[in-house]
C-alpha cells in the first residue's frame, strides 16, 4: 500500500491521503473544488466547481499512475440534486470514452468548506506504470 500525493491537487483538509495505490488500484479520496495553489474554495456556479473538482481528481489519479480512462467507479456528492443535469453535462465531457465508469450520485446536507460538490474515484493503474 502506497500513499499518493501531488502538489497539483489540494492538500487534504483532514487526516487522510489524497489517494492510496494498492495492488494495481488507485483509491482517490473525494475532491472538492479547492484551488491547489491557494487552498481556497473555487467560487462560481456548479459548472465551475465541477470543473475544479475534476481537475483535482485528474491530478491525483495521474500521480497514482491512472487516468480518467482507467476509472471504474465514482461517487458524486451534491448539496442540491437540482444541480444534477448541469454536473452531469460537465462530468460527461471528462468521461466520454466507453465504457464509462459505474457511478452513484447522492445528495448530502453539507460538504467541507461550503463546497457544492465532491467526487471520489477508484481506478486501475496503467498497465505500463
Amino acid at each position: 500500500m502506497k500513499e499518493v500525493r501531488t502538489e497539483r491537487a489540494p492538500a487534504p483538509v483532514g487526516p487522510y491521503s489524497q489517494a492510496i495505490e494498492h495492488s494495481g488500484w488507485v483509491f482517490a479520496s473525494g475532491q472538492i473544488p479547492l484551488d491547489p495553489a491557494t487552498g481556497k474554495l473555487v467560487r462560481g456556479d456548479i459548472e465551475a466547481q465541477t470543473r475544479a473538482v475534476l481537475a483535482n481528481l485528474k491530478a491525483v489519479l495521474e500521480a497514482g499512475g491512472a487516468s480518467f480512462s482507467n476509472v471504474v467507479r465514482t461517487t458524486i456528492y451534491l448539496t442540491d440534486l437540482a444541480d444534477f443535469p448541469r454536473v452531469n453535462a460537465v462530468y460527461g465531457e471528462h468521461f466520454s470514452a466507453e465504457p464509462r465508469p459505474a457511478r452513484a450520485t447522492v445528495q448530502v446536507a453539507a460538504l467541507p468548506l461550503g463546497a457544492k460538490i465532491e467526487i471520489d474515484a477508484i481506478a486501475a493503474v496503467h498497465a505500463d506504470s
